[in-house]
């Protein structure tokens, strides 16, 4: 019997665990995750602590207990792997009963992320947060529940509008206009704070093409949502507890901050057992996600993935990515060698009424970085048969290599539920596969009058940029 050890119980951990005993039930797997939290969907807390999810526990997709008990995984919650011994296969965890050295056949890390923390004067004051864990979802959580319970702020109908409220509690600051920023800006101003969203660079989402980029920003100051662009924060002042998040033009008087600039791929524990890092910083490994040490493999947000654009690693920290070739691993520890496959970036976020998705190559210097030479083309066209009664509009970027006029990245957005996210999954589809705009032009997408025009704005938006480019 091998065995098969995994560092870390969330997505890419527990799917190659669960896969490698499921396809083979004689190898003996054992996972160590130093938290109480394991299979938990992170990109959830945002809505919990909005209340729109009640409980922390309805984020977990597997229960420890079903692990042990129906999947037969040795499941160690509270252990943290401080040493991992190539030479002798073994790993050393630690927990509140001692240490443990358990040795290993295959060895998975999936050690994950951890938020970045930016250069600035403050971030130990109270009143800090971040939100990288269950753990930081359950203190913010319960600091909107401490400020209700006070009377010091009224639940509005819709949006903060919060010079509208009789009470309002507030401000507070986001530092970081990312999918974090923006998901925690709806968060706290439903829940009627004052939000002041800070963002260093010129727009909010970059990863989002211009235009997508704009209509949120737009969206979120209908919303009450205070956006300061260019805006380098340089200290959260205070005493002992945040008073004002400071830059080089504002000082704005907060009473909470959340620090939501990135995060970093966890990797100090890799490193110091030889497990080379690659130039993002994150592990590298091969196209079966084993890394330059025999049997030993990484998968999650700790590792790199080749892109299937540039064909370059990069560092895409996403769920499905994690999961995916977690599935991959185990299937390959169970015997059936399998790749985990590239990725394309895809993502996507909603502020408010507002929903947008994003995929592939849409920045020009890094597509030329790549050897092609991108053309942009951006259209707004309706969601629905102009002639049904409901519906909106979708603004569709696409970008493309000039020459070829292969399909380089797109993003999308409209108004909530007019279907910018679903509509994405036919551009993930031709960046992916590496067909042309001329080609996806001709995809033969859905129609009835409910749900798309005749004419998908998807189709629109490559003709256009084919007849332009």
């Amino acid at each position: 019997m091998s065995t098969f050890v995994v560092v870390g119980g969330d997505a890419a951990g527990m799917s190659a665990a669960s896969k490698a005993k499921r396809d083979d039930p004689n190898v003996d797997v054992i996972v160590f995750e130093q938290g109480e939290w394991v299979s938990y969907g992170a990109c959830g807390l945002p809505y919990y602590i909005k209340g729109e999810i009640q409980s922390l526990e309805d984020l977990v997709s597997v229960s420890p207990e079903e692990f042990r008990e129906d999947r037969d995984i040795d499941l160690r919650i509270g252990h943290e792997v401080v040493d991992i011994d190539p030479s002798n296969r073994t790993v050393t965890a630690r927990s509140d009963a001692g240490e443990v050295v358990q040795e290993y056949d295959h060895l998975l890390v999936a050690t994950g992320s951890e938020a970045v923390a930016p250069p600035i004067d403050g971030l130990d004051r109270t009143g800090v947060y971040t939100l990288g864990s269950m753990s930081d979802g359950k203190d913010l959580r319960e600091y909107v529940g401490r400020a209700r319970s006070e009377g010091e702020l009224q639940q509005p109908d819709r949006g903060p509008a919060c010079q509208f409220l009789e009470t309002c509690n507030g401000p507070v600051g986001i530092v970081g206009g990312g999918y974090i920023g923006v998901e925690m800006a709806e968060a706290l101003a439903e829940n009627g704070f004052e939000v002041h969203l800070f963002q260093r660079g010129d727009r909010i989402l970059k990863q989002f093409s211009a235009a997508t980029s704009e209509a949120v920003f737009d969206h979120l100051n209908e919303q009450n949502v205070a956006i300061y662009l260019n805006a380098e924060v340089r200290e959260l002042a205070g005493d002992d507890a945040v008073q004002a998040v400071v830059t080089g033009d504002d000082r704005v008087p907060v009473e909470m901050v959340l620090v939501g600039t990135g995060v970093r791929p966890r990797t100090d524990l890799a490193k110091d057992a030889g497990i080379e890092l690659g130039e993002t910083g994150a592990i590298a490994t091969d196209a079966y996600r084993e890394t330059n040490l025999p049997d030993v493999y990484a998968a999650g947000d700790c590792a790199e993935a080749e892109h299937v654009v540039t064909s370059e690693q990069v560092y895409v920290p996403l769920a499905l990515t994690a999961n995916r070739h977690g599935r991959a691993i185990g299937q390959t520890i169970a015997g059936t060698p399998t790749e985990g496959g590239g990725v394309a970036g895809t993502a996507a976020v909603k502020a408010f009424e507002v929903e947008a998705a994003r995929t592939g190559i849409l920045d020009h210097e890094t597509a030329r970085d790549a050897g092609f030479d991108p053309v942009t083309e951006t259209i707004e066209a309706k969601s629905r048969a102009g002639y049904y009664p409901e519906g909106g509009t979708v603004r569709v970027t696409l970008t493309v290599d000039g020459p070829s006029g292969r399909v380089l990245g797109g993003s999308l957005v409209s108004e909530y539920g007019e279907g910018a996210v679903h509509r994405s999954h036919a551009l993930v589809s031709a960046v992916t596969e590496g067909i042309t705009v001329d080609e996806l032009s001709n995809y033969d997408l859905a129609y009835a009058p409910p749900f798309n025009t005749t004419w998908d704005p998807i189709l629109t938006a490559a003709k256009v940029v084919d007849s332009r480019r």
